[in-house]
């Protein structure tokens, strides 16, 4: 392969993969610039790679992107100011008392911007040591098989399941035995598609995974005083995801209220969540918060 030809490849792999490793780089740093750079670093290293040992591009970006997570999460944790051991629970405290759960809300009423969301993210990123919050992101969330989290670990698949048992057994014990729900299967790939499509600026994408009747609405202010109208049917709503979060925006997966969900960039700064309603394995509803109140709050709890 000439040069010309790799560099070629790496520029289709870029439009194909990067969505994705943004996706799980975030979940795994909590930074949207932390994560949009260390995915550009695994690219340049890609680009620098031979090619002819490189047999699955994704998989191979997968494994480096983790382990540049890996590396940052050690780096970050050494500098803190009290050491700990990597089987304590690690907590880095925001200056706010401890968060109490709430019972859920049904998002069918709202986008849930509030305690629940503020405080799965501090559990994932701040509760577990760099190897619990590696195995359990890439297995638990992205469905990477632990053979491969062995690869970006440098453990054997045995502890690398012990590592994502414990994380989850921390996460439960912090709140009162309940296990954060980090989305079925068939969500997370809805949200990859609906991400590759947003990311790609690709209309039939994003029909793909919405159902046909689906409908969106947009609230941009407190209490939904600047509420856009309902946007119906699944074309109308597909132009108007691709108008706000198509190319030049970012969006990564979180789970609010136990429904799928992604939080919006835009020049790195959070801009909106989007909240879906399923309908089997389409989205039936997208619902959009811009509150800037509301997005200011979630925003401070990203580390």
């Amino acid at each position: 392969m000439t040069e010309q030809q790799d560099g070629e490849a790496v520029i289709r792999a870029w439009n194909e993969h990067r969505p994705y490793l943004v996706d799980l780089a975030f979940r795994m740093l909590g930074d949207i610039g932390a994560a949009e750079d260390v995915v550009q670093d695994a690219f340049a290293r890609l680009l620098r790679a031979p090619r002819g040992e490189i047999g699955d591009d994704r998989g191979w970006l997968i494994v480096v992107t983790s382990r540049l997570c890996l590396d940052q999460i050690r780096s970050a944790r050494s500098r803190r100011e009290r050491p700990h051991d990597s089987s304590e629970i690690e907590f880095v405290s925001v200056g706010q008392p401890p968060i109490a759960v709430q019972p859920a809300t049904d998002p069918a009423d709202r986008v849930t911007l509030d305690d629940d969301v503020q405080l799965a993210l501090l559990v994932v990123l701040q509760r577990l040591s760099p190897a619990e919050r590696v195995a359990f992101v890439l297995h638990d969330v992205f469905g990477v098989p632990f053979d491969s989290v062995a690869q970006t670990i440098g453990r054997p698949a045995a502890t690398c399941r012990q590592l994502a048992r414990r994380a989850r057994q921390k996460i439960g014990d912090s709140r009162g035995g309940t296990a954060i729900d980090v989305g079925a299967a068939e969500h997370r790939q809805v949200t990859e598609k609906f991400i590759a499509a947003c990311a790609g600026g690709d209309l039939d994408g994003l029909l793909a995974v919405l159902a046909p009747d689906a409908w969106g609405s947009f609230d941009a202010g407190p209490d939904g005083a600047d509420r856009i109208g309902v946007v119906r049917g699944a074309i109308r709503v597909a132009r108007h995801l691709l108008h706000y979060w198509g190319p030049g925006t970012t969006l990564v997966t979180h789970p609010v209220a136990g429904q799928p969900a992604l939080l919006g960039f835009t020049g790195r700064k959070l801009s909106g969540v989007l909240a879906f309603t399923m309908a089997g394995d389409r989205i039936q509803a997208v619902r959009v918060s811009g509150d800037p109140r509301r997005l200011s709050v979630l925003g401070s709890h990203l580390v």
